[in-house]
């Protein structure tokens, strides 16, 4: 009888499990927004905005999202003065939930404001976990965006997007904070999309100041 009774206790753990296994993938499957738990490896060299997307797309189709417009979250510049793209634009109108269904912000409006629902909590990978920020033993709290608090891109002059997502070498792109947090606890540091610009484009630039070339990505349709 002991021997029956806990094959069945194993077997009901097993049922239980496969449980928990199917509503984790039901949730990745309407999942809307992630952070890339990989970058590409080439610093800020992204293959401009349509290799980002395509970064965005491959993780999620991995992960078994029923989605398939999937936009990374950068702005770009243009010379000469002409308009640049902007982050915000390219997103799609919300609501955006992530890999555990919590939503992230229901419009574009409440995403660029204080009731935007981003923490290190939140803003997990497409696999539905945390990313490293600050006070952990590795900080990646560090991602690419190229934008301004609003989600425009930057007019502030100089290089803000790592030659448009093309370089890995010198230049700059204005990162956000995942958990925002930072090393001086003001409202600038605690941005989520416009925190401060990186050490440069390569892979060890963006290290070096608590980076991996992760990416914001969401659904856009």
């Amino acid at each position: 009888m002991a021997g029956k009774f806990a094959i069945t206790l194993c077997a009901a753990a097993a049922v239980a499990g496969l449980g928990v296994i199917g509503v984790a993938r039901a949730q990745q499957s309407g999942m809307t927004f992630f952070v890339t738990s990989v970058g590409k490896g080439d610093g800020a060299n992204l293959g401009g905005l349509e290799g980002a997307d395509a970064h965005c797309a491959a993780l999620a189709k991995a992960a078994g999202t029923i989605k398939t417009n999937w936009r990374a979250y950068l702005s770009t510049t243009a010379p000469g003065g002409d308009a640049g793209v902007n982050a915000r634009d390219r997103i799609g109108k919300g609501p955006w939930q992530n890999a555990k269904g919590s939503v992230i912000a229901k419009s574009v409006d409440e995403l660029h404001s204080e009731s935007a629902n981003l923490t290190k909590q939140t803003a997990l990978t497409e696999k539905g976990e945390t990313i490293s920020g600050r006070g952990d033993a590795v900080n990646m709290h560090d991602i690419l965006t190229g934008s301004d608090p609003g989600g425009l891109y930057s007019t502030s002059g100089g290089d803000t997007t790592c030659g448009n997502w093309t370089k890995n070498g010198e230049g700059s792109a204005i990162v956000g904070h995942h958990d925002r947090a930072g090393l001086k606890e003001t409202r600038h540091m605690k941005s989520w999309n416009s925190s401060h610009g990186s050490r440069g484009c390569s892979q060890d630039a963006l290290k070096s100041s608590g980076g991996a070339g992760f990416l914001y990505c969401f659904a856009a349709d």
